[in-house]
């Protein structure tokens, strides 16, 4: 550990990419020091976005018998009774073991950390105050930002803590709605939605546009949407919200600009985040910021418009992803240092943990018929897999696009059970530009659900013209 002021690089944030920064400048023997401003390190990724989701996620899955309905019927359970404090209790266990593994991680490779609130006195200088109110001055010969986003909380929404909700609050929710009112059909709206819907909870989404997970290939969207309102998931899509108040019985109540009225025992607002860029103190070495507080920087390089500061990760924007977020902070530590990673891969698979999970990597239809690429589309639906009737799966599909010139993938969309496991057959496909013809010949393990695959490219190949 360096027990001075004077540090090779400093990381503002232990996410995702912070943490893939600080390691990888360490093991090439520099000096690295993370500053976070939470009580433990791992950041927003860790604390209250992508692992408490999915843990959340998992538990709710599992206690509810979700998995196996299909044979039980929608009545069964494994736990009748499930509070929020079964939620609470796996969750803060694999929150902790989170964090164990990361300051391990930093230990061995000696990283350097300072818990406390960073921002920028001058180009190479951060100050950080801990929760006291006591600080200190360090000095960096790079500085990477990877303070990450909090939840957009506008004024119109009485945020309470009780009932009212933002993402970042909802992991913490004092106990399990009747019904709930989630405000925003982005990723993490949708995530939400669907795993308080699988424990029987009464959901209603809001969404001002008429459509939502606009990247995602419609035909998935439709898919999707049909299972949520087999569940009784109401969707209020092209409805705006008016006014959000709580009512003299504990009630929320949501006013949208249709007419309609919405009354929930609690409601979740995640219609955005913003970057957590106002208190670093950017003005003191030139770097703006966007109106939703992010940091512009180069694609290939993550410099910002300072040459030796760096940002990545949620705080840069698009496609504000753990994954992505964790290579971006590998690319700006190797830049800084004059190392030259290899060029990222073109294709990267984008997951969203619903129920059912959504995973798609590629071009979608409507990406193909606009760029007037002659196609070809594969569909399996995960119940024709003998995989698929042992495990009860009634819902399910994957689509793949394939050139009919080329004959050369171009994009697998998937939606249903292991979706985000299964996505990567087809991104490595992708990125070794293969063709169907790997899909018609590959033998895959039986019964599993990547047989999928076999089926979506029989089905493609089955329709393309043949000489």
């Amino acid at each position: 550990m360096n027990a001075s002021n004077d540090f090779d690089m400093i990381v503002i944030g232990s996410g995702p990419s912070g943490r893939r920064a600080a390691v990888q400048a360490a093991k090439i023997g520099k000096s690295v020091l993370v500053v976070e401003k939470g009580r433990r390190v791992g950041g927003v990724s860790v604390h209250t976005g992508t692992i408490p989701s999915k843990t959340l996620r998992e538990t709710v899955l599992n206690l509810s018998g979700w998995r196996e309905r299909g044979f039980y019927g929608r009545s069964y359970r494994v736990k009748q009774n499930i509070s929020a404090g079964d939620l609470m209790a796996r969750l803060h266990k694999t929150l902790d073991h989170e964090v164990e593994v990361l300051e391990h991680q930093f230990s061995r490779n000696g990283v350097s950390t300072a818990i406390g609130s960073g921002r920028f006195l001058s180009p190479h200088e951060i100050e950080v105050t801990g929760e006291t109110g006591e600080s200190r001055i360090y000095n960096a010969g790079h500085v990477l930002i990877a303070c990450g986003t909090r939840p957009f909380r506008p004024d119109y929404v009485p945020f309470n803590g009780i009932n009212v909700f933002d993402s970042d609050e909802i992991i913490e929710l004092p106990k399990l709605p009747r019904s709930l009112a989630v405000i925003g059909a982005g990723v993490i709206g949708v995530e939400y939605a669907t795993i308080f819907s699988a424990l029987d909870v009464s959901v209603t989404l809001i969404e001002p546009r008429n459509t939502f997970l606009d990247f995602i290939d419609k035909e998935l969207i439709d898919e999707f949407m049909h299972e949520l309102r087999d569940r009784n998931v109401a969707l209020r899509l092209g409805a705006a919200v008016e006014t959000i108040k709580v009512n003299d019985a504990g009630k929320v109540v949501t006013a949208l600009a249709d007419g309609r009225m919405v009354t929930t025992d609690m409601l979740l607002f995640a219609a955005g985040r913003v970057g957590a860029t106002d208190t670093l103190n950017l003005e003191a070495v030139g770097i703006k910021t966007d109106h939703r507080g992010r940091i512009v920087v180069e694609a290939n390089t993550m410099q910002t418009s300072v040459p030796h500061i760096y940002a990545a990760g949620d705080v840069i924007g698009f496609p504000s992803l753990a994954s992505t977020s964790m290579e971006q902070g590998r690319v700006a530590a190797c830049h800084a240092f004059g190392l030259q990673p290899p060029p990222p891969p073109e294709f990267f698979p984008y997951g969203i943990y619903s129920v059912p999970e959504i995973s798609t990597v590629g071009m979608t239809e409507e990406e193909v018929r606009k760029r007037e690429i002659p196609y070809e589309c594969g569909i399996a639906r995960f119940r024709e897999t003998s995989r698929g009737h042992i495990m009860g799966l009634n819902n399910g599909m994957m689509k793949m696009i394939f050139s009919t010139k080329s004959r050369r993938l171009l994009g697998v969309h998937i939606v249903g059970e292991g979706a985000t496991e299964l996505i990567h057959i087809g991104q490595a496909v992708l990125n070794l530009k293969g063709t169907i013809d790997y899909f018609i010949e590959n033998t895959f393990n039986y019964p599993t659900l990547a047989e999928a695959y076999k089926i979506a490219g029989l089905d493609a190949w089955n329709r393309m013209a043949r000489p």
